[in-house]
């Protein structure tokens, strides 16, 4: 069931979500649905729909069809661990997930969501991924999953390029990458060039600003990449979808 997809304003949401604010921040809950369904979540560390299995159901549904084992998953944008978790399920212990997120809130949940679940096939990078290296100004936003890289930002963090790292030996070719990083999509996509051209992974991609969103799908047409939407809205209104290489 989508528990997420009834409105929290509505009276049956309402209703639904009530007792869920008893239950203690620090609780650990099983996840309920889904490929990761009996592992182990802390409620506070996000919204319920993540424990509930419920959280962005359709990319979820797509992740569990698209990735297989002994695949290697970039996890870019991973907040609290979500779909690192689900990633590190999907590909099994033969596979690797690589998890980058910058903001040390989410790196202490994402580290303690891998060590409940004694996952032993997943890297954390604390950085955030960008079109260049060095270091770079991060605004945490008005939540937790909103932070995003800005030159007003008050927190310091690192920034890297995924061509930089493979090309410096630190990170293995990816199959998939999945890209949340709340507008610098087409950032971290220019400082992938060469990875796009060579390995021609799957991308799932989540857009949160016009212009970015433009020149994401500008810089997929241009790399022969074809995109399949998730959230069933058009291709200009649409906020997550895949992008996969046309067959030649």
């Amino acid at each position: 069931m989508n528990f997420s997809k009834i409105h929290y304003q509505s009276f049956i949401g309402r209703l639904l979500r009530f007792p869920l604010r008893l239950i203690p921040k620090n609780t650990v809950m099983p996840i309920l649905q889904g490929a990761l369904r009996g592992k182990k979540w802390v409620v506070g560390s996000g919204e319920h729909g993540y424990w509930l299995g419920s959280y962005e159901m359709n990319k979820r549904l797509a992740f569990e069809n698209t990735v297989k084992p002994g695949s290697v998953v970039y996890d870019i944008g991973a907040n609290v661990g979500y779909f690192t978790l689900l990633a590190a399920v999907l590909v099994e212990e033969k596979g690797k997930v690589f998890s980058f997120e910058p903001l040390p809130r989410n790196i202490n949940f994402l580290r303690q969501h891998i060590s409940l679940n004694k996952l032993t096939n997943i890297r954390v990078i604390e950085a955030a991924v960008s079109d260049h290296m060095g270091q770079a100004l991060f605004d945490l936003g008005a939540s937790t999953a909103m932070g995003h890289l800005s030159e007003t930002g008050g927190l310091h963090v690192q920034m890297v390029s995924l061509d930089q790292m493979i090309e410096n030996g630190d990170l293995d070719t990816p199959g998939v990458l999945k890209i949340d990083v709340e507008g610098a999509e087409h950032d971290v996509l220019c400082g992938a060039e060469n990875l796009i051209e060579s390995a021609r992974p799957i991308l799932f991609l989540d857009t949160h600003q016009r212009e970015a969103h433009q020149k994401t799908l500008e810089f997929l047409q241009s790399h022969n990449y074809q995109v399949d939407i998730l959230d069933g809205k058009s291709i200009q209104e649409t906020r997550e979808f895949i992008a996969r290489p046309k067959k030649s």
